[in-house]
């Protein structure tokens, strides 16, 4: 390929890279005098028209898409049978030769890049647009440290395709999703778990799961949880450590959207990038109260704690027949006991208070921060760092993603005192429910039963199927899974049958010849040509069987009716007799 020029415009250069579905080329445009890359399709791809076609749809779509950490898009083409991307040409490494060459990063810049991946998602998937194969080769890192994310379109139109591209999709089987791995419908979502993934990565130089072979691997993804990154990197923060788990949740719904997964890495960066000793599990600030938090009293360690109850007898005292030495020791007994209680008492209450209003003899005093919306890791570290204590409440609420802080008492803005607890209410998602099975309904049956039960309708695809249009033929959650009260569900109804055949068009006006060079280019034959009295020009097509809009299949013949320039001659009223007859259709050979 290289020296050669494509679509007159396109010198490659070089070939600076590769992969299972193209090979990437450096080129001069030489209509604008710029540097620029071009993904050029492997030849097995050539062939397939309905990936070809996807595949154009795709990368016209990501065209679209305008963001600083994107890769632009420039042109879309095919020249001698190589189909081609033109994109802009970003010089540096990609995200995995930097973290190779790192090891692992430092836990703020992992979570900018990340960030920054986000915010490249969010553009996209605000555009309706999957990237589905979101891994470190396919993230580009520019001299100044940021970053653009590149392949947008081509891991689309392969994922939407069959698996027959085993080779290119299992590539990527480290990084995809699990119901990726299943092969069920594929969500914004997928991108968010991939992410999540490479944030692993980047937090502990590692990938989260690993075998012998992709299927092994991919049903890691389905199946178990990755080795915690803290237990590998003790100094990462938690805050990180959540965000990874939740976006990298076995269910789609429970994972945050690309938005929101932004604002988690937005705050967790300011927070990671305000402290001057990393978040571990020996760096937490040291004092008296934060290091001796003491449990609040209840009635078991008070039932714990009374005095044993003597049987009063002699010889339990060391007397034989006295009764007086007995009841003087039971007395005296029963007043430590009371003095036990009320010292139980005073303790409780003073834990209680401290429980409550937090270190009531200190004078510093904090304004507790607004922590609603937030996720609970955040939510919490915020609250530390503002040396106040958590205590976490769990909240059945289906309008506020699971995870997320409901509300917090005291409420934000309120001046307490050191170390004095804040209750935060973390949403658990609706109520458990069992997933229906709608397929074989009718969407608009389906619909209905999910607004029965407290679900919400969440996307709704179409593909062709021999199933009734509107039948629905697959959703995700799959049937019998548990759901929670107010979850979305997708679904995917049939369109009908593939439409196999050519559309006549209307060749009324048109030339015999012109209809002929149209129905050889559509591999369709002329049949009979009739001729019929009209007040049309000689030749003209005034007519057409099948009818234009009709479909049918190649190699049929479609016939036509031509005017003859004549009017047709009036009926007379009384016809001499004998006289012969004439009609105004008279059929010819083509």
């Amino acid at each position: 390929m290289v020296e050669r020029v494509l679509a007159r415009r396109y010198k490659i250069l070089e070939h600076i890279g590769g992969g299972g579905m193209a090979d990437v080329y450096k080129a001069h445009d030489q209509l604008l005098d710029r540097a620029v890359a071009i993904k050029i399709l492997h030849a097995q791809f050539a062939n397939d028209a309905e990936f070809i076609e996807k595949f154009h749809r795709e990368a016209k779509g990501a065209a679209k898409l305008t963001h600083p950490n994107i890769v632009n898009i420039y042109d879309v083409g095919e020249d001698g049978g190589n189909h081609f991307i033109v994109m802009e040409h970003v010089g540096g490494q990609t995200l995995k030769e930097y973290i190779q060459q790192q090891g692992c990063l430092e836990p703020v810049e992992a979570a900018r890049i990340a960030k920054e991946i986000a915010g490249a998602l969010g553009a996209a998937h605000k555009n309706n647009l999957v990237h589905c194969d979101i891994k470190p080769h396919n993230i580009l890192v520019m001299a100044d440290g940021h970053i653009k994310v590149t392949d947008f379109g081509i891991a689309r139109a392969v994922s939407s395709s069959t698996m027959t591209y085993s080779g290119d999709v299992m590539g990527s089987v480290h990084y995809f999703s699990p119901e990726q791995a299943k092969g069920t419908a594929i969500t914004t979502k997928s991108d968010v778990y991939s992410l999540g993934v490479v944030l692993y990565e980047m937090l502990t130089g590692s990938l989260p799961f690993n075998g012998e072979t992709s299927v092994s691997i991919a049903l890691k993804h389905l199946q178990e949880e990755p080795v915690p990154i803290r237990q590998l990197k003790p100094s990462v923060p938690a805050v990180l450590e959540a965000i990874v788990q939740k976006a990298m949740n076995k269910e789609p719904m429970m994972r945050p959207d690309s938005t929101e997964l932004f604002a988690d890495l937005e705050q967790a960066q300011t927070m990671i990038s305000g402290r001057s000793v990393p978040a571990s599990n020996n760096s937490q600030i040291q004092d008296p109260f934060a290091t001796q938090v003491i449990p609040r009293v209840t009635p078991e360690m008070m039932q714990n704690n009374q005095p044993v109850q003597y049987n009063y007898q002699g010889q339990d005292y060391g007397y034989d027949n006295h009764q007086e030495e007995p009841a003087e020791k039971g007395l005296l007994k029963s007043r430590k006991f009371v003095i036990g209680m009320l010292f139980i008492l005073i303790a409780g209450f003073f834990i209680g208070a401290f429980m409550s209003y937090g270190n009531f003899w200190s004078s510093v005093e904090v304004e507790v921060p607004n922590v609603v919306g937030k996720s609970e890791a955040i939510a919490q570290q915020m609250l530390e760092d503002k040396k106040l204590r958590v205590k976490i409440a769990d909240k059945y609420d289906a309008d506020v993603p699971a995870g997320e802080v409901v509300s917090q008492y005291p409420e934000a803005g309120t001046s307490v005192k050191e170390q004095r607890q804040v209750i935060i209410y973390v949403s658990r998602g609706g109520e458990e429910l069992t997933m229906p099975d709608l397929k074989s309904m009718s969407k608009a049956n389906a619909e209905a039963k999910l607004r029965k039960m407290g679900l919400k309708i969440g996307a709704i695809y179409e593909e062709e199927g021999k199933e009734t249009a509107g039948t629905v033929l697959s959703q995700d959650p799959r049937p019998g899974s548990k759901v929670k009260k107010g979850q979305s569900v997708d679904f995917t109804v049939s369109k009908g049958e593939k439409k196999v055949g050519i559309t006549l068009p209307d060749y009324t006006g048109m030339s015999v010849d012109s209809v002929r060079s149209n129905l050889e280019a559509n591999k369709l034959t002329l049949g009979s040509v009739t001729q019929k009295a009209s007040p049309q020009s000689s030749g003209t097509v005034i007519g057409q069987s099948p009818a234009a809009g009709s479909e049918i299949k190649e190699g049929s013949s479609v016939n036509i009716i031509v005017s003859s320039g004549t009017a047709a001659p009036s009926a007379p009223s009384s016809p001499n007799k004998g006289a012969q007859k004439t009609s105004p259709e008279q059929t010819v050979k083509p």
